[in-house]
Order: structure tokens, then C-alpha cells, then sequence
């Protein structure tokens, strides 16, 4: 049995491993205007900036400073996949609301899922590009750094800069186009979700894999546990990548239940989510936080 374990854990890993890493390079960097327009930037009109409707602030809602930039073109489609494994973000149900985030502000993935309002500094910088108004964005990608650039000329993602690369229609919602990059503020958010909370089981017996999406509140995950029926209690998984959670017992023919514990130490139990005739490759809709 350990033999089989152990073999199907490394075919697996041959599969998952590359990819895990080919999401993670190359990616979230910031649009080419970025790199080269960093003068001109804000807007001469001074907006009040109530935050966004169904999103509250969390933390005490400080607002913190930072800089954005844009990638993955005019329909997003250059942001699917990423860091945090969410894959294709339009039907995860992401949308173009989405940001990858530097390594200040990433936490080696833990980040993932997280919300964030999002405003143009018109008095941080400029008075040319910033448009009124805020954006709220799911942290969905990492943004890495780039040492063969100055942080503060292409760099922009290199520590320990607080940096959001936003996709691009999301990012034209608070500054023009030209700007490339714009001073910006922003503050963690609840997220506001629709449906439950989504698990995608992947992998095989003994390597399953779950993918944890759709997670409102706090947005961020950073515990899951399993209980199969025949299991006496909780099963705690490790995190493998992004949001991607691991556990190595024997699942099949189980009726599942998951409790997902968030970044603000709060849990929230989806009992029997799962029913015992799942197979690799489903997803199952849970509870929610409210």
C-alpha cells in the first residue's frame, strides 16, 4: 500500500509540479506602456471615495499606499491560470475583478483569494490619469519582482514595494490607459461571493487535491480539514500551492464534509458537501461565510 502511495504521488507530482511552476514565472508583470510611462500621473478632481457597495472594510479600513500597473490585454484573457490556481477565472467566477499582487503583499499565497479596494492617489502623484471612484479586486496572481529593474522604474513588483499588476479592464475603471502606472490606495475588503464555497477534488487516491474558490468574508484561506464518513474526526490538509490543498488519505467513496478556516481566524463547516459517488474532477458547492 506505502509503495502505491508513494508512486502515485510522484506521477502526480510530474503533472501538477510543472505546472504549478509555469504559472508562477512569467506572469504578472506589468503591461509594456507600464514599464516606461511613470510621469504625468493622478487627476485634478477630488472625489470622495465611500467604499464599495457589499464589500465593508475589514481591519479597522485604513487605507494603505501603493502603485498599480496592468496585463492580460483588453478582455483579460492574459490573466487566466496564475499563481493562486484558480485557472480560468471567468467561470470560477472572478471575472476581470482581479489583481496579482507583489511579494509585500502576496504571503507566499496565502494572499490568494483575499479582496481589496482599490483607488486612484490623484494627490499621491499627478494630475492627468486618475479617474473617481474605486475597484474592488480578488488577489488572484503573483506579481514578481524583476531585479534586473529599478523598483521605481520597471521594477514595480521587486520588495518591498506594495504593488497591484490589475487586469486591464478593471484597471481603466480608476485610471487612463496612458498612464501605465498610477499612485493608488487600498484597503482589505470583505469579499462578496455568490453561492457557496467551491471545492474541486483532483489528483488520485492517496494525492487528492482541492481546490478551494469562491470564498467570501475574509476571501483568503489559510486552514482546511476533511472528515470522510468512515473517518473517526478532522483531517488537517497542507496547503500545496495557491489555493490547491493536499491530503494523502484515502477519500473514494466518502461522503465529504470540509471546514475552511480564513485568514481572520474565522470557520466556516460545509458538512456532507461531497457525496460519495464523486469522482476527480468535480466540483461541490459548500457553505459560505456570511
Amino acid at each position: 500500500m506505502a509503495l502505491r502511495q508513494a508512486v502515485l504521488a510522484v506521477l502526480l507530482a510530474a503533472v501538477v509540479l510543472p505546472h504549478a511552476l509555469a504559472l508562477r514565472v512569467g506572469l504578472g508583470h506589468a503591461h509594456p506602456h507600464a514599464l516606461h510611462r511613470g510621469t504625468g500621473l493622478g487627476h485634478a478632481h477630488a472625489h470622495p471615495h465611500p467604499h464599495a457597495p457589499g464589500h465593508p472594510p475589514l481591519g479597522g479600513g485604513a487605507w494603505s499606499s501603493a502603485h498599480a500597473t496592468f496585463y492580460g490585454g483588453g478582455d483579460a484573457s492574459g490573466t487566466m491560470g496564475g499563481a493562486c490556481g484558480y485557472g480560468n477565472l471567468y467561470s470560477q467566477g472572478y471575472g476581470t475583478n482581479t489583481a496579482a499582487l507583489s511579494t509585500a503583499l502576496f504571503n507566499n499565497g496565502l494572499s490568494c483569494g483575499a479582496c481589496f479596494e482599490v483607488r486612484c492617489d490623484a494627490a499621491g502623484g499627478g494630475s492627468h490619469s486618475c479617474l473617481p471612484g474605486s475597484v474592488v479586486v480578488t488577489a488572484t496572481n503573483f506579481c514578481p519582482p524583476n531585479n534586473a529593474l529599478p523598483s521605481d522604474d520597471g521594477g514595480w513588483c521587486n520588495p518591498p514595494r506594495a504593488h497591484f499588476d490589475m487586469s486591464q479592464p478593471v484597471f481603466q475603471r480608476i485610471a487612463l490607459y496612458r498612464a501605465g502606472i498610477v499612485p493608488v490606495s487600498y484597503r482589505r475588503v470583505a469579499c462578496n461571493k455568490k453561492g457557496g464555497i467551491r471545492f474541486t477534488i483532483n489528483g488520485h487516491s492517496y494525492f487528492n487535491l482541492v481546490l478551494v474558490t469562491n470564498v467570501g468574508g475574509a476571501g483568503d484561506v489559510h486552514a482546511v480539514a476533511v472528515r470522510g464518513e468512515r473517518s473517526p474526526g478532522w483531517q488537517a490538509l497542507s496547503r500545496n500551492w495557491g489555493q490547491n490543498w493536499q491530503s494523502n488519505a484515502l477519500l473514494d467513496g466518502q461522503t465529504l464534509s470540509f471546514r475552511v478556516t480564513a485568514g481572520d481566524g474565522r470557520s466556516v463547516v460545509s458538512a456532507n458537501a461531497v457525496p460519495r459517488g464523486w469522482s476527480f474532477g468535480q466540483t461541490f458547492s459548500g457553505a459560505q461565510f456570511n
